[in-house]
Order: structure tokens, then sequence, then C-alpha cells
């Protein structure tokens, strides 16, 4: 569904980074590995926990550009359905994401009588595995089962909100909204980024709705259309002011950084030879295999925190080792995540006995430790 420039070795990259920042803030985040193997580099373990979450800003922004190349690279939505192109989206979504959920699950049950830490999720109840099946987990106020899964649930909401904007504007009657189509999506985004900047985005208790994040993918969609224009300073000036004036109003980190990232990737795409570049292989694949691994270094990182934590309970070589450790493996189980399930294009089948599995697995395991 992407036109030729959506998706280059460069954008594959940029993913990679992304996804190698937030797995160390989740393992410096989530300890006890990190609490002591805190002080042989207290530093790096204090940037990582404080400013490794703001990686999640280059994610909503590449997401943002990549939602404009798939369905709507000039402005006009280039899918039939609206029900259509949300139902692929959301099968495409869930299925990853339900086999991850229940791994960390079965993790968690698995290390729950080992190890007290508050990192490990409480015994999941039907109501919190109907929620993450649904990706409606922070929206009923049910805990996380895994790191990272609000992401999952935000994305969907973009996704859903561009795929309704678009709708919206080609029903719109008269041959004058007909004509000026293009424009009116265009400026319902640069409307919706302002909203979101200005306003929500400032509001933390919006923090499980699009509107909280919608500045930052908007201006990865105001990205995409300033690559493809033949007046591209016009874009950059939208972002440009979009951006400073959401940081006038109040500066914030992560609003910088989805600034940077929109501005850089209409830079590096604009000039030829960036855009095309092959790459860092390694880096390339990795930005690939980036949702997988997002998802399932969580249950990843839980285990080797429990046997590092017994093993080793004070000894901070071993548990920085144990960091490597879990940042190896987790990428090894995410290329098994994408090889196995995200590469092969699931059905709505596939995608309900997934959910099934997930919560009928889950309070399987639930049961099964309240009977041990």
């Amino acid at each position: 569904m992407s036109s030729p420039s959506s998706r280059t070795p460069l954008i594959d990259m940029v993913k990679g980074l992304a996804c190698i920042t937030i797995i160390w803030h989740h393992l410096a985040f989530y300890g006890p590995m990190s609490d002591i193997a805190q002080p042989l580099a207290p530093a790096l373990m204090a940037w990582l926990y404080d400013y490794g979450r703001m990686a999640v800003q280059v994610f909503l922004v590449l997401g943002g550009y990549l939602a404009a190349a798939s369905l709507a690279p000039h402005g006009v939505a280039r899918f039939d359905h609206a029900g259509h192109a949300v139902a692929k989206r959301f099968v495409r979504l869930v299925v990853p994401y339900a086999v991850a959920v229940l791994l960390a699950v079965v993790a968690a049950a698995a290390v729950r009588g080992v190890t007290d830490h508050p990192s490990v999720p409480d015994e999941p109840t039907l109501a919190q595995l109907l929620a993450h099946a649904l990706l409606l987990q922070d929206i009923v106020g049910e805990d996380a089962l895994s790191a990272g899964v609000w992401y999952v649930a935000i994305d969907f909401q973009l996704f859903v909100c561009s795929v309704l904007l678009l709708t919206g504007v080609r029903a719109l009657p008269g041959a004058w909204a007909r004509r000026h189509g293009a424009r009116l999506v265009q400026a319902g985004v640069v409307v919706g980024v302002a909203a979101s900047l200005w306003v929500f985005n400032r509001m933390a208790e919006l923090d499980m709705w699009a509107i909280y994040f919608l500045g930052a993918y908007g201006l990865g969609m105001l990205a995409y259309w300033a690559v493809q224009s033949p007046r591209p300073l016009v874009w950059v000036g939208l972002i440009v002011a979009l951006g400073g004036i959401a940081l006038v109003l109040d500066f914030r980190g992560r609003i910088v950084v989805a600034l940077v990232t929109a501005l850089c990737l209409v830079g590096a795409l604009r000039t030829g030879p960036l855009r095309a570049w092959c790459g860092l292989a390694p880096l390339v694949r990795l930005g690939q295999m980036s949702y997988s691994i997002f998802l399932v270094h969580f249950a990843v990182c839980l285990v080797v925190n429990t046997v590092v934590g017994r093993l080793w309970p004070e000894a901070p070589v071993p548990n920085m080792l144990g960091m490597v450790l879990a940042f190896v493996l987790s990428l090894a189980a995410g290329r098994q995540l994408y090889v196995r399930v995200e590469q092969h294009v699931p059905s709505w089948s596939t995608a309900l006995r997934w959910q099934v599995g997930l919560v009928g697995t889950g309070m399987l395991v639930a049961g099964l430790n309240n009977w041990a």
C-alpha cells in the first residue's frame, strides 16, 4: 500500500535506532538489574531512564509519515472503503501483539513466585485480558500486561482518525469540495496538529487518547507531503511554525524530538544520495523487525531480570552483562516473532484465534497460579 518513497532503508535505520533506545530505556526503567548495575554507568542509566522514552516520538512521526504515504500520498484517500482499511490495520497490529502479550503473561506467571519486584505484572483478570484484546486497556483503566502496549492502542487510534478525516472529506458534496479535497484534508491535519500541540498535549490526563499524540503523528504526515511537494519550503514553514509555537507555549522535550525528526525526514528524503542510500544492513533489518522486537522484549527482560537477580543479587558487573544479554535475546525473540508471525498476512480468523487464545490462556495461567 505504500508509495515508492514511503519506505526506504533510511527510515528503517531510524526505526532500528529508536527501537534500540526503547529497549534500553525499559532495561533501565524496569529493574532489578539496572538498580544493581547503576554504579557502573550512572550518567548513562539516568539518561536512559529519563530520556530514552522520547524515542517513542520518533515512532509517532514515522507512523504519520508512513500513514500519509499509504492512505493519501496526494492528500486524497487512496482506499475504497474506510471499514476495510481500519479492519486490515487492526488485524495486522493485533496478531503479533496478541502473541507478545500472551508471552508476557506466561513470563510474568513464571517469575512471580521467584521475585516480588514491582515491574512484574499482577495476575491478569478477565476484564484486563478482554481490554488488551480490544486495545482498550488504558481507556477503561486496566493495568498494562506488558510494556509498550499503550503505543499499539494509540497507533491504531491515530490510524482510525486519519481514515475518518479522509473519508469525511471525500464524502463532502459539491464540485468545489471534490476539486479541493486534498487541500481540505491537509488543512484538517494542520488544524489537528495545532490543536494537539498547542492544547491537548499539555493535558497529561488525555494520554490514553489519540488527540494527545496527534501532534507528532501529524508532523510526520506533513513531512511526507513536504517530501513529495514541488514547494517543500511551504510545508517546512508550517512544520516549524506549528512546533515552534507549541514550544513557546509550553516547552516539552518530546515535542523537540518530534519536530527535529520531522524536519530531518524532509531534509534527508529530499536529498537524492541519502534517499537512495542502502543504509547499514544490520540497522535496516532491525528497523524492519522493530515492531516485533518492541512487542516481545518485555517478556524477555522479565525472565532475564529474574534469573540474574537471583544468581547475582548484589554484583554490578553480572547485572550489567545481564542487561546486555536481555537486549540480545530481545532481538533474537523479536526476529522469531517477525519471521513466524508478523511477516505472514493475517486474516480475521487468525486474529480472532489469537485474541481468544490470549484471553483463554491468560485465564488458564491465572487459574493455575491460584490453584498452585
